[in-house]
């Protein structure tokens, strides 16, 4: 059980010095799956159309089950969900290598591409609902604000750096020794780290929170005020996935496609730092508005990568969209937790992590098919669409936000 502290103690003591950590490396697996299948599949079976049709199985998985993995920890308490999920995922994630390099038809590659998506452990909204049961049973109420906002922004900076690193892990493992290492490494962190953060005991503390309440009606998950936040989300995970594929493509045309990973994590640098600082941000200046105002930072970057024709200039462009990507994450995860119906925190945010991965892994298909057809140039204008899908949604967030 946790221990008991003041009030006045920081979230870190409240939560312990070891949960930070394994809910960090907990994650890692998750941000990995896609491009791991994707980098083994090409590699095992010599087809860019597969592999990227495996991708897509991957998030389509998630989109289905991943919801419901978050309703049964609303219900049932994490601790009994994630152990068994996690250990499932593990030995799909070990087995798939297998399967992969045998005589096994495509189409059980496939299903098994499915299953890995479907049984996804679904670390970062559960990491997201503990710390706001600790903030909101823990701390003092004039506190609340302040440390939510600050949680929100390490949450979302947590996100951006996994799926930058996971991204750049997997192509780092299969560069230097071979593509399927990188998913049977994936498969050790689940074992390990899924376990760990399942076991940790700020897990306990969530089901006691929802046993103190009734739980809102599934259908107001369809709220306009909360869907749009996932639409949102949603762009973002377009945005990852166009983003990464286009430029995997036009590094090949500079003889460069290994490096990609290292140039992607570019983004990464002023999406952390900005993410951790938007908890600095003055209370006047919205979250709303941050989400329609860092969202059209996003999409200037990605017009002018659409028109980036170097190295060196897609890299300086790389850098200015990570200062978008960070804060627009923070709002939207800020008005998902704000919005999420009574007692169903676990499922909201799990259908907002699961948003994010499966925009990832149908642009990373579709983005990979345009680039075969219709060159690098076609693939590098599908960030920006992403972007805008982001901005369009910020703009309704406000309308909708003004009306109620």
């Amino acid at each position: 059980m946790l221990q008991a502290r003041s009030s006045d103690a920081s979230l870190i003591a409240h939560a312990g010095r070891s949960y930070f950590p394994i809910a960090f490396i907990a994650r890692l697996p998750f941000a990995m799956m896609v491009v791991g299948v994707l980098t083994l599949v090409v590699a095992s079976r010599d087809s860019v159309a597969l592999g990227g049709i495996n991708s897509a199985f991957v998030g389509i998985g998630s989109a289905i089950f991943g919801p419901m993995v978050g309703a049964a920890a609303d219900r049932l308490g994490q601790r009994k969900v994630l152990v068994p999920v996690g250990i499932a995922n593990g030995v799909l994630l070990g087995v798939f290598p297998l399967v992969v390099q045998s005589t096994a038809p495509d189409l059980a590659v496939l299903a098994m591409s499915f299953c890995i998506g479907a049984s996804a452990p679904q670390v970062a909204p559960m990491s997201r609902t503990r710390l706001v049961a600790i903030i909101r049973q823990r701390m003092a109420k004039d506190r609340h604000e302040k440390v939510l906002s600050g949680t929100m922004a390490y949450e979302s900076a947590a996100d951006e750096t996994v799926f930058i690193i996971g991204p750049f892990l997997v192509g780092l493992l299969a560069s230097a020794i071979a593509p399927w290492v990188a998913v049977a490494g994936a498969a050790a962190l689940t074992f390990v780290f899924v376990t760990a953060f399942a076991l940790h005991p700020t897990g306990r503390l969530a089901v006691g929170q929802q046993a103190e309440v009734v739980q809102a009606l599934a259908r107001q998950l369809l709220r306009p005020r909360l869907v749009v936040v996932v639409v949102g989300i949603l762009g973002i995970g377009f945005f990852f996935g166009s983003t990464l594929t286009s430029l995997t493509a036009f590094m090949g045309t500079h003889g460069e496609s290994s490096q990609a990973g290292l140039l992607y994590g570019l983004m990464g640098i002023g999406s952390a730092g900005l993410a951790l600082g938007s908890a600095a941000f003055p209370r006047s200046f919205g979250v709303g508005w941050r989400w329609l105002v860092f969202g059209v930072v996003l999409l200037g970057g990605a017009i002018a990568f659409a028109s980036a024709d170097s190295v060196v200039a897609v890299g300086i462009v790389l850098a200015v969209m990570g200062i978008g990507i960070g804060p627009t994450l923070v709002a939207q995860y800020s008005l998902g937790s704000d919005r999420s119906p009574v007692g169903r925190s676990a499922t909201t945010m799990t259908i907002l992590g699961s948003a994010v991965i499966v925009g990832q892994s149908l642009t990373s298909a579709v983005v990979g098919e345009v680039a075969e057809r219709s060159g690098t140039q076609a693939a590098m204008l599908f960030p920006a669409i992403s972007a805008a899908i982001v901005v369009v949604a910020a703009v309704v967030n406000l309308l909708l936000s003004r009306r109620s």
